[in-house]
């Protein structure tokens, strides 16, 4: 058990400390002075820590971080940017709020340039998100509109569900939802999905299991496209294959990017093999992301990593002509003691 600490340190430890966290609804990471500098940036932040100790009541700088709290949660929390999205009523009435806040402020500041300064700022990061959100609504319909040319349209995610359970991977670091999660069913869709998303100016992340550590998978700018490439698990049988340099034929098993590492390991095992790569996240990692991260595992120090082990493999090139995610992998006999 701890020691007690004395009435007089609790006093003398509050007397010097300041709040760290003053913005409402914020239950990420990001501190309060990350928040600011996203919507106001460094010399508001600077303006705000100046007028800090200058304050009376509290009341405009409580306003200021209600109004920031809101900005904050609706773009961190995808349902209820959705919500919003499918309520214009209601996403009219939160905006006239956050302004209503910020005049109050400047009906109190008496002049005061600093404040007039902070609550410009904070009028102009409302007018941005009023902008921002009023268009993501129209490229939603025009990326739609592209891609469901080339894929389903179920395939094609825009909903909270998809967006949260793609913006980490096994790191849980989080920093920017992606705009838009797509499914290819097939691997003769990808190359006209990739340039479809090159002309709407997406970013692209593939997507195997999500079970790196890495953070590989993460998107770092909000105008992203992820491709999960789950769909894409076909697998064929062991064959014997003559690889450039080697005497004598090999085993080998074909792998589209998304076979999870469990079933080429069960694979290999059932024809008396072994499948060399064995990351401890075989049960959901795919056979792209070992190859994307070198993935090894406790066999790696016998049969080398997942690119020691690669026989061949296609990939997309430049403009998405010439898709093949089909590649070779080398399996071994089981090592005997």
């Amino acid at each position: 058990m701890n020691a007690p600490l004395s009435p007089d340190f609790l006093k003398a430890q509050s007397k010097f400390s300041t709040r760290l966290r003053e913005i409402p609804y914020n239950y990420t990471s990001f501190s309060d002075k990350e928040i600011v500098l996203r919507f106001l940036g460094e010399e508001i932040w600077l303006i705000i820590d100046e007028l800090r100790e200058k304050r009376k009541t509290g009341r405009s700088a409580r306003m200021l971080f209600e109004v920031l709290g809101d900005l904050w949660v609706v773009s961190r929390n995808p349902y209820l940017h959705d919500d919003l999205i499918e309520n214009p009523k209601r996403f009219k009435q939160l905006v006239e709020a956050m302004r209503h806040r910020i005049k109050s402020i400047e009906d109190r500041s008496f002049g005061n340039i600093k404040v007039a300064q902070l609550t410009t700022a904070a009028m102009s990061a409302i007018l941005k998100f009023e902008f921002d959100f009023k268009n993501a609504k129209k490229i939603r319909k025009k990326v739609l509109s592209k891609l469901k040319r080339h894929t389903k349209k179920h395939n094609i995610q825009f909903d909270g569900l998809a967006r949260v359970s793609h913006v980490t991977d096994a790191t849980d670091w989080r920093v920017e939802f992606p705009f838009v999660v797509i499914h290819p069913d097939k691997e003769s869709e990808i190359s006209y999905i990739v340039k479809a998303c090159i002309d709407l100016e997406l970013t692209i992340i593939p997507r195997g299991g999500g079970t790196g550590y890495t953070g590989g998978v993460i998107p770092l700018i909000p105008m992203t496209a992820v491709i999960n490439t789950e769909k894409l698990d076909a697998i064929g049988d062991v064959e014997l294959k003559n690889l450039p340099g080697l005497s004598k034929p090999v085993p080998t098993i074909r792998c589209e990017v998304g076979v999870v590492t469990r079933r080429a390991m069960d694979l290999a095992s059932d024809a008396g093999l072994e499948f060399a790569t064995d990351p401890t996240s075989a049960d959901a990692s795919c056979i792209g992301g070992n190859v994307a991260m070198n993935a090894g595992g406790k066999k790696a120090v016998l049969w080398g990593t997942a690119l020691d082990n690669l026989a061949s493999w296609k990939m997309l090139i430049q403009m998405g002509i010439g898709w093949k995610s089909r590649g070779w992998v080398i399996i071994y006999q089981k090592f005997m003691m």
